[in-house]
């Protein structure tokens, strides 16, 4: 770490305003690793293989027909495990219930945290959809899915080039992932079927049934995250953290791109005719999940300067808040609708949106950090007590 990077963090845990912009952007996207830093052209990459094996191969729909179990292809099954699996063995379950005294109100930062993640943004995604796709039921459709798979592991990694609180960020990491498994079916039942009865808008037919969502949370989320638990549980314990942190979870971390873009080339294989005849379809699922993720990273952010928050909570309120969880999107939408549904095109442009989208929002985490006045911790706590 050069000495500049160094100070800009000791300005930014103290509170002050950081100086040096070169400082507060040295390294943002140098500190990707090359497969996270490309992420969005690997997708693209990996979109343009599929509909090119499509043409070359018109009868691989046929192939993978013959592999499906319900709505589910096993190969893209295989797929979606593999990339779940990597990502749920890097979350810190151990840091549940454990959290530095540093005077910040922890009630209140979970609890607004939270309330955005589980109330605010699902809310938002389904105003989103049926504002700007109310004429294209199963890209509505694949979007609200998206807006209910809240963040898991990617976030820490956007959580910590732009210097928050790695502490608390992996908390709610952990929360988010054993909540979903309780969770996800209810809210996708509520976004799904019962609330757009309540509102009399027409879902066209789109409406599954709480145990179809379900079964493939279970199968997608709860078998990943019961492998990813123990192999955690396992490999600290015999080998310890940073044997665990630094040998292990490097090794199997390319796991996860490796299954997206599997999973990608075949989805878009199968798709290809339809996409080629509609290439404006992608842009229109693009545009709901920009307004998306810039008006939560914007409430996020906004929250914590209202609570008087020092820049390394508010800045993991915003990320915690605005990312999702895009690998249990996909598996839900192609475990529930099928590979050759709309739904699971547009849990596929999720990520190709969220990652340039993320980055970004980091370069303009630290310009805000550089610009404004924050409150140190010992003040902040005042401030809440007051």
């Amino acid at each position: 770490m050069t000495r500049a990077v160094a100070a800009t963090e000791e300005a930014v845990a103290a509170g002050r305003p950081v100086a040096s912009t070169a400082a507060a952007h040295a390294g943002v996207v140098a500190r990707l690793s090359t497969l996270d830093r490309f992420l969005p052209l690997w997708i693209a990459l990996a979109m343009a293989v599929g509909l090119g094996l499509g043409s070359a191969l018109p009868r691989l729909d046929d192939w993978l027909g013959k592999l499906q179990v319900g709505t589910a292809s096993l190969p893209i099954a295989a797929g979606l495990l593999l990339m779940m699996y990597p990502v749920l063995a890097k979350v810190r379950y151990e840091d549940l219930g454990r959290m530095r005294a540093d005077g910040i109100s922890d009630r209140r930062f979970f609890g607004v945290s939270l309330f955005l993640s589980w109330v605010v943004g699902p809310a938002l995604m389904f105003a989103l959809a049926w504002l700007l796709l109310a004429d294209e039921p199963a890209y509505r459709t694949g979007v609200i899915i998206v807006g209910l798979a809240r963040c898991i592991a990617m976030v820490l990694i956007w959580n910590d080039i732009a210097k928050g609180d790695r502490d608390r960020a992996a908390v709610l990491v952990v929360f988010n992932a054993l909540f979903q498994v309780v969770a996800y079916s209810f809210l996708g039942y509520f976004y799904l079927s019962v609330l757009p009865g309540w509102l009399g808008l027409d879902t066209q037919g789109f409406e599954p049934g709480i145990w179809t969502i379900a079964r493939t949370v279970l199968i997608f989320l709860g078998i990943p995250l019961a492998a990813g638990y123990f192999t955690r549980r396992i490999g600290l314990k015999r080998k310890g953290r940073d044997w665990y942190e630094h040998r292990f979870i490097p090794r199997i971390a390319p796991i996860t791109l490796y299954g997206l873009l599997f999973t990608i080339v075949v989805l878009f294989a199968i798709q290809g005719d339809r996409i080629t005849a509609e290439p404006l379809d992608v842009a229109r699922i693009a545009l709901p999940l920009l307004a998306y993720f810039a008006v939560m990273w914007i409430a996020g952010f906004a929250a914590g300067r209202a609570m008087r928050l020092p820049y390394a909570q508010t800045a993991s309120l915003a990320f915690t808040v605005a990312s999702n969880d895009f690998e249990l999107a996909i598996a839900v939408a192609v475990g529930v609708f099928g590979a050759t549904s709309g739904q699971a095109l547009a849990g596929v442009v999720g990520p190709l949106i969220e990652v340039p989208v993320l980055v970004a929002l980091v370069y303009v985490a630290l310009w805000l950090a550089r610009r404004l006045r924050w409150a140190a911790a010992a003040e902040s706590a005042a401030a809440q007590a007051h």
